[in-house]
């Protein structure tokens, strides 16, 4: 660790508490839900504190809501204006039509429809510009200036900070004796906020941030000890996709938590699965990257009362399939094969006879004729079977080996690594 930068004066406990009074008429005081099935799972206590459930499906509206109450009434009529992916964006626009102030949210070209749509339907003018966070935030910072708007960030500010601590005071209202706190970290201002409501509560909590491999910004920072830039690639945690935190959310990342890790792509998928199919919880992303380092063993919490923060529950539907079947693949429950075959009665007969009697169950099937590494004798046959679990997807490869279709390698470095490749008997 380097040397702790100055913490922001104005980031107190007691405006955290002055902020939950504040938006108290327009939040819901979401619920804090014991997991039996995590608990089992995690060998621990485990609550979900369920913020995918908040208005506008996110933990946003909190700050955007102490953010507008406390502009100034002579400055209300200039407008708003905000940078966001979507969740944020949402916050703002329905802050502001229950507070009269009118708003513009400009967002990346690439966000979720849904998220668009919904902002929109909060009365917001939403603006399509740029094809990530910075862009949109650039756009935003322009038009605010020519248009006299007051610039709403996503994190850096103390009255979004300290609107988004509002969770840590309801998380030490339902369960008092909390010992550990999971929360997920973008820009750093949702972890900056609720450190500074449970820790100046409760010194003894221990604070557990978790971020996607792939936009590891925070991460780094705090294994360095200052605050880095870094290159983030795509994820399917794009709420928290940040190059970089502020200053003022670094210094209390520094100040008030333990320790930061990241999840794959992979285990995000897997907890959206586990979240929606054991606790019916629909939970997006950003919002699952917390349940996803406790079911991978990276929060060392054992025996500890641990509360999961699901930040947010708005999965666009036109992914939700393509995360559900990534996910069933990475718990062996869904299995994609390509087998090259004589072209001949029977050999696809064979095959799907192979995997029946391994109790696998054929869901899609398949084949062709052509291709540059088929013979004019050949065919591939491309079946996506259902599995139980890793060890069923072990016992089918067996049989398949077993019964002469050979393994192969991936024909090109770009195909799938869910899928497995085999060829038949003297083929």
């Amino acid at each position: 660790m380097g040397e702790t930068l100055v913490v922001h004066k104005y980031v107190t406990h007691d405006m955290v508490q002055k902020a939950r009074e504040t938006i108290a008429d327009v939040i819901h005081q979401t619920p804090l839900l014991p997991s039996q099935t995590f608990s089992q799972i995690c060998k621990r206590p485990v609550f979900l504190k369920a913020e995918n459930l908040q208005r506008t499906g996110a933990f946003k509206i909190r700050g955007a809501t102490n953010f507008i109450a406390n502009i100034p009434e002579s400055q209300r009529n200039r407008g708003v204006i905000a940078a966001s992916a979507g969740n944020h964006a949402q916050g703002v626009a329905l802050a502001s039509q229950i507070q009269g102030v009118h708003c513009t949210i400009i967002m990346p070209k690439g966000a979720s429809t849904a998220k668009v749509s919904a902002t929109r339907s909060y009365g917001a003018e939403v603006v399509l510009h740029g094809q990530n966070f910075e862009d949109s935030q650039a756009e935003a910072a322009r038009r605010g200036e020519e248009n006299h708007l007051i610039p709403i960030p996503a994190f850096d500010d103390v009255h979004v900070i300290t609107g988004q601590g509002t969770i840590g005071t309801e998380i030490l209202k339902d369960l008092p004796d909390v010992e550990s706190v999971i929360i997920p970290v973008g820009g750093g201002g949702l972890i900056g906020g609720m450190a500074v409501a449970l820790k100046e509560a409760r010194p003894d909590i221990t604070i557990y941030g978790v971020q996607a491999k792939s936009c590891p910004a925070a991460a780094v920072s705090f294994a360095e000890g200052r605050n880095l830039e870094i290159q983030q690639k795509p994820s399917i945690a794009d709420g928290i996709a940040i190059k970089r935190p502020s200053d003022m959310t670094f210094s209390l990342i520094q100040k008030y938590v333990d320790d930061i890790v990241t999840v794959s792509e992979d285990e995000i998928a897997h907890a959206i699965l586990l979240l929606m199919e054991r606790s019916k919880l629909v939970v997006e992303g950003a919002g699952a990257v917390g349940m996803a380092a406790l079911l991978q063993n990276r929060i060392p919490t054992e025996d500890r009362k641990t509360v999961v923060l699901l930040s947010g529950g708005n999965l666009d539907a036109s992914i939700l399939s393509r995360i559900g079947n990534h996910a069933l693949a990475y718990a062996g429950r869904y299995l994609v094969l390509r087998v090259v075959l004589h072209d001949r009665p029977g050999e696809l007969a064979k095959l799907t006879a192979v995997i029946s009697e391994a109790e696998a169950n054929v869901i899609e099937l398949d084949h062709h004729r052509h291709g540059i590494d088929l013979s004019l004798n050949q065919i591939e046959a491309g079946i996506t079977v259902e599995t139980r679990d890793a060890d069923h997807v072990t016992q089918v490869i067996n049989s398949l080996r077993e019964s002469g279709y050979m393994p192969e390698p991936p024909p090109t470095p770009q195909a799938q690594a869910s899928i497995l490749y085999f060829r038949g008997q003297d083929t």
